[in-house]
């Protein structure tokens, strides 16, 4: 997980995806709605583009793809029953009933095409959307989540709202709408082991090695879990600012005062 265009060979598959990933496939089994919240920076946005492979279709409709590459990214959409949908700041019914309708429509023509091209087979009724993941669900007043509900009773799919933490306590003042609840899972920052295995990662795109047990790199990563507390966004921030310091300062190593440094180039707010 590394920035909202991220590749899917870079994803990083931690337990927490795994987790949020269970959460979902539950939701379009049981066609639940679903809440997932969560403190900003630990991967909710991310996670949700990845299992929808919204950034497969971002890609694909950029220009300069040769064939090959278009033809990997509609391998991989071809099986995709889930819709990724962002609520924008200003909205109204009207306008999340026309944007839901048309980008199903578009992602479904999407997938048709992929799944034409690479299975050599139509997609069928049995091929129709089972999931909609809608980001930023915090910005839904009562009269829009009042046509979230609508949507979710007419369609028969399964909904996951994802917004920041304390949403699934306002929800539940819509009776309507929570009774229609299935499932609820918090998002949290990356665990111990998850980070070890985050930075490991960063590390070795360094091409560097990494070893916690050495004295050095475990006081290292000790400042790094204080410095972020396990968000991932603060992570990649803080080896964005690193590796830009290790640029220009020709530097070959990550040491304590390197984190001290990029750390102090971050405004870090409280999460």
């Amino acid at each position: 997980m590394i920035d909202t265009t991220v590749a899917a060979s870079d994803f990083l598959i931690t337990k927490e995806y795994q987790r949020f990933e269970e959460f979902c496939n539950a939701c379009a089994r049981d066609r639940y709605i679903g809440i997932c919240y969560g403190s900003p920076g630990v991967g909710k946005t991310l996670s949700a583009r990845y299992f929808s492979k919204q950034h497969l279709i971002d890609e694909f409709r950029k220009e300069n793809y040769s064939t090959q590459a278009i033809t990997q990214m509609e391998e991989q959409v071809s099986s995709c029953r889930t819709l990724f949908y962002t609520v924008e700041v200003s909205n109204t019914p009207k306008r999340i009933e026309e944007d839901i309708n048309r980008q199903l429509r578009e992602h479904r023509s999407f997938i048709a095409r992929a799944s034409l091209d690479i299975l050599g087979r139509e997609l069928t009724d049995n091929d129709r959307h089972e999931l909609i993941i809608i980001d930023e669900a915090d910005r839904l007043k009562v009269n829009s989540l009042e046509q979230i509900r609508d949507i979710y009773d007419r369609k028969n799919i399964g909904i996951v709202l994802v917004g920041m933490q304390g949403m699934q306590k306002r929800l539940a003042r819509y009776a309507q709408l929570y009774s229609r609840v299935g499932f609820a899972h918090e998002f949290r920052p990356l665990g111990k082991k998850e980070i070890y295995f985050v930075l490991e990662h960063f590390w070795r795109e360094l091409g560097l090695t990494f070893d916690k047990n050495t004295p050095d790199i475990a006081e290292t990563v000790a400042l790094i879990v204080s410095a972020t507390n396990g968000n991932f966004r603060l992570i990649v921030r803080i080896f964005g600012q690193m590796k830009r310091i290790m640029k220009l300062n020709d530097l070959k190593i990550i040491n304590k005062e390197l984190v001290e440094a990029a750390r102090d180039c971050l405004v870090i707010g409280s999460n």
